[in-house]
């Protein structure tokens, strides 16, 4: 069995295993590898955090299929867990949908979401959200169920229309959209916790993913709360992004008031151990094992 097919395989077990799959967004490789080498079983591949990390720019549908992929590639080559993928809204019509899935299967993805806001989208803590109509969202998860080759890669249904239509329409878009064939379901933006109950309660034998956004319009929750509920799935999407701006900013600061790293170093790793953490010691160990005599001119 090759790396995508375990990968695919693995994610599918933790998601109908009864325990709490917790995933973490990274923004870029080097945070997949960090998620990994920590004990993070699975994580997520996000716009938010890909727009912020590319781009520096907001996720207001600005990082496209083709930016979105190549980082996913990047991440997925990165690491040995599975990897799940924000697909936005599959970036055109059913052909479009197929296309994205072909390509997200085939690089080695584990999954990946699809949502149910009108082109160009906005992250789903923002105001201002549209959707698109149910009938549209059902065929696009069918596009997507349809286009996969493998039962193992999983198919998520996402609906922003708690703050367009109120709580009753998304549970009731998310019904349908696993009618069609999602395997799982993703309610974004709920307000309340007794929201939040209300959606876990509505799918008591489907996999239903939290969104924990620090600052968001959800409350804050522990995992074992999201797990008691009756999520299967809990993500963090933002944290890694908010993390790291905050720690550079304030090394920055300190370079350009004092002069010096001093006051930060503490806080860093070390020359030599980031050097084995990104694997320099195997690059020495390939290098040494293949290489040639020195051509004598």
């Amino acid at each position: 069995m090759n790396k995508a097919a375990r990968m695919r395989k693995a994610f599918k077990d933790m998601c109908f295993s009864g325990d709490l799959v917790n995933m973490v967004v990274a923004p870029n490789a080097l945070s997949a590898k960090i998620a990994e080498k920590t004990g993070f079983k699975a994580i997520f591949q996000a716009g938010y955090a890909t727009s912020a990390d590319r781009l520096a720019q907001p996720d207001r549908g600005i990082a496209d299929f083709g930016l979105m992929s190549d980082s996913a590639r990047e991440i997925i080559n990165a690491v040995n867990i599975p990897v799940f993928i924000d697909a936005d809204t599959g970036y055109g019509d059913e052909q479009n949908i197929e296309r994205l899935v072909h390509v997200y299967e085939n690089m080695g993805a584990a999954g990946l979401f699809i949502e149910d806001q009108t082109w160009p989208k906005r992250c789903g803590h923002m105001d201002g959200k549209t959707i698109i109509s149910e009938e549209a969202m059902v065929s696009k998860i069918q596009a997507a169920v349809n286009a996969r080759q493998h039962d193992d890669f999983l198919i998520m249904s996402r609906t922003d229309a708690y703050a367009v239509t109120g709580l009753q329409s998304a549970i009731d878009r998310s019904r349908h959209y696993h009618e069609a064939g999602a395997d799982l379901v993703f309610v974004e933006a709920p307000k309340t916790k007794d929201d939040l109950q209300k959606v876990a309660d509505s799918f008591p034998d489907v996999p239903v993913m939290a969104n924990m956004i620090e600052n968001g319009k959800t409350p804050l929750l522990s995992n074992e709360e999201i797990h008691e509920m009756g999520f299967t799935i809990a993500i963090h999407p933002n944290v890694l992004v908010y993390t790291t701006t905050y720690s550079t900013e304030k090394l920055l600061r300190d370079m350009v008031e004092l002069g010096t790293t001093e006051r930060q170093i503490d806080k860093m790793v070390t020359f030599p151990q980031f050097n084995h953490f990104i694997g320099l010691d195997d690059v020495n160990a390939l290098e040494e094992k293949f290489a040639t005599a020195p051509i004598e001119l």
